[in-house]
């Protein structure tokens, strides 16, 4: 699957939530998020535009590897493969994947902690049933508004299409502040760190 995304700063969060009202969006369980994002022992993951973490989320623990973004003519659109497996029952908290990480010569670079609201739409039954609307509360960072699409195996012109799409409906819900930037490098800038 690749995972197609644009990130707003939320500048006024009662709009836009009167706005999700107004498309008839559901909105799922608030949950807390806790990412652990590791650096490769010979590759960086800045230079090639990967991530990998652990991420927790109401204490149940998954692993993430994001591939390298794809070039896009917006660069405030974030498209990458994503690949997630989630580690309960057996590390349902992911301490032994990070020690196993740990071992291999990977090391944590910092924690991303938010508390995330998401809205949807039900399959097939709305012209927006594709997206995934997220309202994040990060820790020392803000708060924010991510669209999300999940393509399995676009073609560069589906990309851009779904990049259009994106954009529109941040225009329904008056989100105008994009931001390119991930949390983790926000997190690390506020702190001061690389």
């Amino acid at each position: 699957m690749l995972e197609i995304e644009t990130k707003y700063r939320l500048t006024d969060e009662m709009r836009v939530r009167r706005r999700l009202d107004e498309l008839n969006a559901s909105a799922g369980e608030t949950e807390r998020h806790a990412d652990i994002y590791f650096r490769h022992p010979s590759r960086d993951f800045v230079q090639s535009r990967e991530a990998l973490r652990i991420r927790n989320v109401n204490s149940v623990a998954s692993v993430t590897y994001k591939g390298p973004k794809m070039a896009v003519t917006d660069a405030t659109l974030k498209a990458r493969q994503e690949i997630e497996w989630c580690l309960a029952p057996g590390d349902a908290d992911g301490s032994q994947m990070q020690q196993l990480l740990l071992a291999l010569g990977f090391t944590a670079v910092a924690t991303v902690r938010k508390r995330r609201e998401s809205f949807s739409w039900a399959q097939g039954d709305h012209e927006l049933s594709a997206f995934t609307v997220t309202i994040d509360d990060v820790e020392e960072v803000g708060k924010f508004a991510e669209i999300e699409l999940l393509i399995a195996d676009p073609t560069p012109e589906e990309v851009h299409a779904a990049g259009r799409r994106i954009a529109l409906l941040a225009e329904r819900l008056e989100l105008t502040e994009a931001v390119a930037s991930s949390y983790l490098t926000m997190l690390l800038e506020s702190r001061g760190s690389e």
